[in-house]
């Protein structure tokens, strides 16, 4: 009985750079996009309307600048949400506001959150956002403090899941990161929090 025929380990190797490219790994002038929920905000929330950081938020906010200082970042946007401005402020003084990477249109009704506005409205703004700060710092590492929803459907249309389909927790601080060139998207991590373990 024939055996069949063994993978040289040179085309091991290519195949594996092959796949990685693919993913914007390893290449010139892809642009980094860390997009970041904001801080706590509701360990001793009063203000339902433009909350700041809560205490909890601003130590989350301070650990997510150590982490994020050590790396070159050729931006930084916000949304104009107090809670994520202070977090962005957290990292530094010159925070560019984009409305785009505002929260989803929401309530609360009976304990629970209704989301009101369409999730291929979120992540039509998600997208141009963006898309304008990839064209703005090719091959640059950006940071992008915003929402979880807005975050979360924007996540799921570069994954081509269906938008609002996508089953996660956006813990405050979560760090995802989408590598960007021309047209191509790539998620590389959703929500790490490794910023906020015990040191």
């Amino acid at each position: 009985m024939s055996q069949p025929p063994t993978d040289s380990a040179d085309e091991v190797i290519r195949a594996m750079h092959s796949l990685e490219h693919s993913y914007l790994l390893g290449i010139e002038g892809v642009t980094e996009l860390w997009l970041v929920r904001h801080a706590d905000v509701y360990d001793g929330l009063d203000d339902v309307h433009d909350p700041p950081l809560s205490a909890r938020g601003r130590e989350q906010a301070t650990r997510l600048a150590q982490r994020i200082r050590r790396l070159p970042m050729a931006a930084v946007y916000a949304s104009p949400a107090r809670r994520a401005q202070e977090t962005a402020r957290a990292l530094t003084d010159d925070v560019r506001l984009d409305a785009r990477l505002g929260e989803a249109a929401a309530r609360f009704t009976g304990g629970r959150l209704a989301v009101e506005e369409p999730a291929l409205d979120i992540v039509a703004r998600m997208r141009a956002a963006v898309d304008d700060a990839v064209a703005a710092h090719p091959a640059a590492r950006i940071v992008m403090i915003g929402h979880g929803i807005a975050i979360l459907n924007y996540l799921a249309d570069v994954l081509r899941l269906v938008p609002g389909t996508l089953r996660l927790y956006p813990p405050f601080t979560g760090v995802s990161i989408v590598r960007a060139q021309g047209d191509r998207r790539a998620v590389g991590t959703l929500f790490d929090v490794s910023h906020l373990e015990a040191q």
